[in-house]
């Protein structure tokens, strides 16, 4: 295993990454983007002290279900970049147990990659979506045909890459690129079929970070944003070689669509087990914000907080419904179940703004309005800030003020934008989750449930299919 400092000197390998339109040289010792390098190594150095006879935990593809359980646990506490790896890892082991029939001649390619990614201690990002251009048009028939990842010309030993992915989270620091298909391709558009694993730092490769840290050097006013933040990748795949040992699909557009319905199942289990905790996080903070504007009694305001109760019960439901329900695949690796990890991942963005819209409501426009800390340490208006923060003989006036920029910061500035973003769209849009959901649904054993109150159970004349 690495440790967190031999992972800052990974980083010093000629990768082209930019920031607000300059290239950085040195990523530890960028202002912003150094703060991430820093929270990455001390995630090394924590699974490190966790590690078994050497091992990193939060690499390993789990074989039972309480094995999944585990590393679900582990790498959400880990934080975002070792989530980031486990998904990309287990996006390739699923993968490779959905290819194994199908297109067996890229499981052992697949197989290498994971293991080389285990032996090294290496981080590894994922990179679906693509720039798409005109969403209405399939890429053949895009003005650009760069719209989206291609394969631009081939020879003996590989390939070379075009085009562009967005939204990949902490692109810059990791080590290897999971190059994948954002969906299904058609017969005729075999460039756009493919998958590879590319070095962040390959010649052609350039990412461009935007961030949502916090540009305030008083961290107590970003109590969250402060603590963790992963600047998002536009990856640029400028005519990139690809050896052919790490192509992982090559023009078989009938098995493109493997890759992102693997990685989904695993960003959305991941954003499923966020939501779960998030959920209580928002109560807790709408309980407390209650209790210290003295409205903790109040019947809308109890209401308010009963019904994200419910939310931040029922997320958590369907996260436990996904691992105890947990399935074997074909190797052996155990993954959730399909059905509750995107029933539940709908139901925890769906709801999310309005449970936001509650704590607003319970917490008022102090919100976005407290004064700053330093505010509340001036020598000429730092008492009296503290005086009208203050509610009660009980509730101090800095206690209060505290309370409102854990909640400024979690949903309404811009982390909580980020975070709002991102619940709707990681791990592909509400609609994907809705398709899966019924896809995997016993619609057959409802419709005989249904059939069976009705009277009908043992009768004809109803319709042999479902629609």
């Amino acid at each position: 295993m690495l440790t967190g400092e031999q992972y800052k000197a990974t980083l010093d390998d000629g990768r082209a990454t930019f920031f607000e339109g300059e290239r950085v040289k040195d990523l530890p010792g960028h202002p912003v983007l150094g703060q991430v390098v820093q929270n990455v190594a001390d995630g090394y150095d924590w699974l490190a002290s966790q590690a078994v006879d050497g091992v990193n935990p939060a690499s390993g593809v789990p074989r039972t279900a309480e094995e999944l359980r585990e590393k679900v646990e582990l790498v959400h506490t880990a934080g975002m970049m070792a989530h980031v790896n486990y998904t990309s890892i287990m996006t390739l082991a699923t993968a490779a147990g959905r290819l194994a029939s199908s297109a067996p001649q890229y499981v052992e390619r697949l197989d290498a990659v994971v293991r080389q990614a285990q032996d090294r201690d290496i981080r590894m990002t994922q990179c679906i979506t693509d720039a798409k251009g005109d969403r209405s048009l399939p890429p053949t028939r895009q003005d650009d045909p760069d719209a989206y990842v291609r394969v631009v010309d081939r020879g003996p030993d590989g390939v070379v890459i075009r085009g562009a992915k967005l939204h990949i989270t902490a692109a810059s620091f990791g080590h290897e690129l999971m190059t994948i298909p954002t969906k299904a391709m058609k017969p005729g558009e075999e460039a756009y079929a493919i998958a590879a694993v590319i070095p962040v730092n390959a010649p052609g490769v350039k990412i461009i970070n935007t961030s949502y840290a916090p540009r305030h050097p008083d961290l107590r006013h970003f109590p969250v944003s402060g603590q963790e933040h992963f600047p998002e990748g536009f990856v640029i795949f400028d005519d990139v070689f690809v050896p052919t040992e790490r192509v992982l699909l090559d023009g078989e557009t009938e098995q493109a669509a493997v890759f992102a319905h693997s990685l989904g199942l695993w960003e959305r289990l991941g954003g499923l087990s966020s939501m779960a905790d998030g959920a209580d996080v928002l109560v807790g903070l709408a309980q407390l914000v209650a209790e210290a504007n003295g409205l903790a009694r109040i019947g809308h305001v109890k209401e308010k907080i009963s019904e994200m109760v419910i939310h931040a019960t029922v997320v958590r439901a369907c996260l436990e419904a996904a691992l105890v329900h947990a399935e074997t695949g074909v190797f052996g690796a155990v993954f959730p179940s399909e059905l509750y990890t995107n029933a539940g991942k709908y139901t925890g963005a769906t709801a999310y703004n309005l449970m936001v819209r509650h704590l607003h409501d319970i917490a008022g426009a102090a919100v976005v309005t407290a004064p700053t800390m330093a505010d509340l340490e001036n020598a000429e208006v730092g008492a009296l800030a503290r005086k009208y923060m203050s509610t009660s003989r009980g509730v101090d006036g800095e206690y209060r003020t505290r309370l409102f920029h854990a909640i400024r910061d979690l949903t309404a500035d811009s982390f909580g934008g980020w975070k709002q973003v991102t619940n709707v769209q990681a791990g592909g849009g509400l609609y994907a989750q809705r398709i899966v959901t019924r896809k995997h649904y016993d619609m057959d054993a409802a419709k005989h449930a249904a059939l069976t109150v009705a009277g009908l159970a043992g009768g004809s004349g109803g319709p042999s299919r479902g629609v």
